[in-house]
């Protein structure tokens, strides 16, 4: 194995994680992977740039956000490659954020009904978003989704 064996080119990594190559530019410019660069100015990646890859493709299709991803992987130690228990560690981290989310959309699903029944989310049968009709005095239609915030 040479010392060129070790890391990957764009190239490499985009075949093996099945991004292209734009997207793994897109992942380093936004900092969520990085490259060094051989002396030909091309970058070189090692190789647990894969899992992370990976790992950001999975984070997507669950709809997490990339700043919100970007929090995680920074999580992971950065002068060494992540070992089995720093993925435990992060992987356990998503459990509970998941798990909470599935908890909202089961109340959501429970709710669902009424809301939809309401339309604008601001009449006060809306237990969901709008208990005790608070939203009225805020105007017409979803105040809190247009971005009001619900008094303290």
């Amino acid at each position: 194995m040479t010392a060129n064996d070790a890391t990957l080119t764009i190239g490499a990594v985009a075949d093996r994680t099945g991004l292209a190559v734009s997207a793994v530019r897109f992942y380093e410019a936004e900092g969520l992977i990085t490259a060094d660069r051989a002396p030909s100015g091309h970058r070189r990646f090692h190789r647990s740039v894969i899992r992370r890859l990976s790992f950001i493709r999975i984070c997507q299709s669950l709809g997490y956000r990339l700043d919100e991803i970007a929090a995680q992987l920074g999580r992971l130690p950065a002068a060494r490659t992540p070992t089995e228990r720093d993925w435990q560690r992060l992987a356990a981290e998503f459990a509970r954020d998941i798990d909470e989310r599935i908890a909202g959309l089961q109340q959501l699903r429970e709710r669902l009904d009424g809301c939809i029944g309401c339309g604008c989310l601001s009449l006060q049968r809306c237990a969901m978003y709008n208990p005790d009709d608070v939203a009225r005095g805020l105007g017409s239609g979803p105040r809190y989704l247009l971005g009001d915030s619900a008094p303290a």
